[in-house]
């Protein structure tokens, strides 16, 4: 179904941005799910995209992954490298980490045959391959780092899912796409998600600055799609360097670390009656 396009610049009354809560101005309007005609619009102050109320998010999730993320197993891998040499490398690697939105538990699974003590949550998927790793608020045990991927752009409240991001840990990785600017049509840009409808909200680099002095954190990013809210200080320089070169340091760092496959599986063996 083709697009129709709105070229107005004037907000829908009480519209306001769910990052910053400024008054927003409207996009244009587009097709969801080959039938939803929905309003999109971008906050003047801090660049945030959103559409409105996400009515529609319950048939969107009919299955909480969709089909048409093909990626999803290349992805993890290359999510693997960029997160085993930034923690080798800034965090403590013997800390207790957490995988928040997790899917299936292929990242964590990953994570834990490197050696890092990772743990799975995620409360729209069923976990499949990181079981007996779930992670348990209750315990309430200091998470070095939390990961966050393809999440954020899922988040119709995206200030609340933050600050419960920030209970857990203030060292957040997360991916995300970089919303262009000028903002791309509907057309023209893939992450909109139009076939699944479930990317509802879309960051600029300047609204995650905006959040990084909000909570009183550090950002950095690799200008693109990885990014990193923490409490260290680094050059910003040697972040996007890091994820760079992952691939080539994560080898090194697998014979450093005594992997936790083995002893995962002698941990979850049931024994024989």
């Amino acid at each position: 179904m083709k697009n129709l396009l709105s070229h107005t610049n004037k907000a829908t009354p009480s519209t306001d941005c769910r990052v910053c809560k400024m008054q927003v101005e409207v996009l244009f309007t587009t097709v969801l799910l080959n039938k939803y005609p929905i309003k999109y619009f971008k906050c003047p102050q801090c660049g945030y995209v959103q559409t409105e109320a996400p009515y529609w998010l319950e048939e969107a999730y009919n299955t909480s992954i969709n089909d048409s993320d093909t990626g999803m197993i290349m992805r993890n891998l290359w999510l693997k490298n960029i997160t085993s040499t930034l923690i080798y490398l800034v965090f403590d690697s013997h800390g207790k980490f957490l995988d928040y939105g997790g899917g299936y538990g292929i990242f964590v699974r990953l994570m834990r045959d490197v050696g890092f003590d990772f743990y799975w949550q995620d409360k729209h998927t069923e976990n499949l391959f990181a079981r007996g790793f779930e992670f348990s608020e209750s315990e309430n045990t200091n998470v070095e780092l939390l990961t966050c991927f393809e999440a954020f752009e899922h988040f119709v409240d995206p200030l609340a899912e933050l600050e419960k991001l920030l209970s857990i840990s203030r060292n957040i990785l997360l991916s995300t796409e970089i919303i262009p600017d000028p903002t791309p049509s509907p057309d023209d840009w893939w992450y909109y998600g139009k076939e699944h409808g479930q990317h509802i909200g879309f960051f600029q680099q300047k609204t995650f600055e905006f959040l990084a002095s909000k909570y009183k954190l550090n950002f950095y990013t690799n200008g693109q799609n990885i990014h990193l809210l923490t409490e260290k200080k680094l050059l910003p320089s040697s972040f996007k360097l890091m994820t760079k070169v992952s691939k080539f340091i994560t080898p090194f760092i697998q014979k450093r670390i005594e992997s936790l496959t083995w002893i995962d599986n002698e941990k979850l063996k049931v024994p024989v009656s």
